[in-house]
Parts: structure tokens; sequence; C-alpha cells
């Protein structure tokens, strides 16, 4: 199974960057354990800070057997990325790592769930995890 995870605006410094909030470990680190956890998956990690390159990735879902998105920020307000979402036809997971409704309040809502099979967030580094297992008995 070849899943793509996109990750959206400021997540290149997880690990870095309000680690009470994202925790301690690097996307890079997350990935290793995905892959031992899904042993015999394919796993591409794509992060960008720019709305037109997580479309453009999106552009190429038939590659994928499933996608696990965080937009960051671009969850809130991204009908480009949304519209984008639609147009996928394999199974589509919106992750957060917070619980975005413990959060600041425009963070409570998000444009582009609608678009996505499922939402899961506040888990940390497994909300990662548990839109793997979802995808791979709805793939």
């Amino acid at each position: 199974m070849n899943i793509l995870i996109l990750n959206g605006p400021n997540l290149n410094f997880t690990g870095q960057r309000e680690v009470d909030v994202y925790g301690l470990e690097s996307f890079e680190q997350i990935l290793v354990e995905l892959q031992k956890y899904f042993p015999g998956y394919s796993f591409e990690l794509f992060q960008s800070n720019h709305e037109g390159e997580l479309i453009d990735k999106l552009h190429r879902f038939i590659i994928y057997d499933g996608v696990v998105i965080n937009a960051g920020a671009l969850s809130h307000y991204s009908y480009a990325l949304y519209d984008a979402l639609r147009f996928v036809t394999i199974p589509t997971v919106e992750v957060h790592l917070s619980n975005v409704f413990k959060r600041e309040a425009f963070r409570h809502q998000s444009v582009i769930s609608a678009a996505c099979d499922g939402v899961i967030a506040g888990f940390g580094k497994w909300s990662y995890f548990l839109a793997v297992e979802w995808i791979k008995n709805h793939a």
C-alpha cells in the first residue's frame, strides 16, 4: 500500500515549534515509526508552506492508495485545497496533531473536512497512525 502524507505550512518545524502542542518528534522520526508499525507499506511524506504545491501533489493522487493530510492553518480557510480534495477518489483522512477544539476559536472550523472521508485530531503523532489504520481497512 502506498500512502501520501501531506503536511502544510509550518509543520516542517514539528519537534521544534511549540513542543507542548505538537510534540518533540520530527515528521522524519514519525515516518520511521509509521514504517515500522506498517511493514510493507510505502509512505511518501510531502510538506510545503505553499498552498499550490500541496494542490499539485494532490492532483497526482492516482499513484497512491490513500492520503493523510494535515493542512495546518490552510485547513481553516483554503477553499482551493477543499476543491482539490473533492477531486480525490481514494481514501483521504484529515489529521491534526493537536486537539483543535482546545485551541483558538478560528481553529474550530475546517473548510477541508467536508472533502475528506474523516477527521482525526488531538492524538499527537498517533493521529497519523489512526488515519493509516483506517485507510488500510478502506482502500
